[in-house]
């Protein structure tokens, strides 16, 4: 009797603990999804206070929509170029910062500075330094080259946005890299150092693998994160010029709240719900493959 009452008492406190993530994630999780997806289904127009059921017509609209699908080649374009570049990137500055040279401290905090900065200041300043007379072509034009206007040309105005948006959070996952290659073992890289390894190969056959689990979580992050842009673009471009950085999201807002359009915005987002759920589904079913501890 006795342990039957110590069980239920153990159950009791366990629900107390995690009913309050529970209940938070059906409110502000399961239930906007079940509203959105139940919305899709209308054509709702605030305006003119119409909600009729449509079924599933906004999904066939879809297939047809030449803007929805300029709106997925710009976001693809973006998300390919912040994933390469930023985990680049931050993979190299880790590894330069766990040499442990005079100044990591300083670089490492103007690396990092800028992922604690409001994010629509931080893209205020880089849509002044990237005008046709702003600071990085007047740089520009101390070494004698004429810049573009970074912004009004549709290759140069996706490259910008990435561009900014790599060195606004370029910063954290720097931070994630440099404490995975930490925590790799140096006695395996002595050993490996005593038979001949050189520093390429030792970083290819024993880091990379040791630190893959914290590049899988960089990547899920990087790539989610890269389908959720939306100020810098409204800030930066407003998706111009044309729709060449009109990526899902701006177009999603574009049609809910320009063209009041709600039911098809709806739609969109349940096709961005679906498309981000596959793409975190794929790595983590393909990490089996290349993670470390997975193997």
């Amino acid at each position: 009797m006795r342990s039957s009452a110590l069980q239920r008492r153990d159950a009791a406190v366990g629900y107390t603990m995690v009913a309050p993530a529970v209940l938070g994630s059906i409110a502000f999780v399961v239930a906007p999804l079940v509203a959105v997806l139940w919305y899709s289904l209308h054509e709702w127009n605030v305006l003119a206070n119409t909600f009729t059921f449509s079924g599933g017509e906004n999904y066939e609209r879809m297939l047809t929509d030449q803007g929805l699908h300029d709106s997925l080649l710009a976001s693809l374009w973006f998300s390919v170029g912040l994933v390469v570049l930023n985990i680049t990137l931050a993979l190299l500055l880790a590894v330069l910062l766990n040499q442990k040279l005079p100044g990591m401290t300083t670089f490492r905090t103007f690396f990092f500075s800028p992922v604690v900065v409001s994010l629509v200041a931080w893209t205020i300043v880089w849509s002044f330094l990237l005008q046709a007379d702003g600071g990085i072509n007047g740089f520009l034009a101390m070494l004698g080259i004429d810049g573009p206007n970074w912004l009004r040309g549709e290759t140069t105005a996706m490259v910008s946005v990435i561009v900014v948006q790599v060195f606004k959070n370029v910063g954290l996952n720097m931070i994630l890299f440099l404490a995975a290659l930490q925590g790799v073992p140096q006695d395996v890289q002595e050993a490996a150092r005593i038979d001949g390894a050189g520093a390429w190969r030792r970083f290819r056959s024993i880091t990379l693998p040791l630190i893959s689990p914290t590049v899988l979580l960089v990547s899920i992050l990087t790539i989610v994160g890269s389908l959720e842009v939306f100020a810098q673009i409204a800030v930066l471009t407003g998706g111009g010029p044309g729709s060449s950085t009109t990526v899902l999201v701006y177009y999603l807002y574009q049609q809910a709240f320009r063209f009041n359009d709600f039911g098809y915005a709806s739609a969109i987002s349940v096709l961005l719900f679906i498309i981000v759920l596959a793409l975190t589904l794929v790595q983590w079913q393909t990490r089996k493959r290349w993670v470390f501890h997975e193997v």
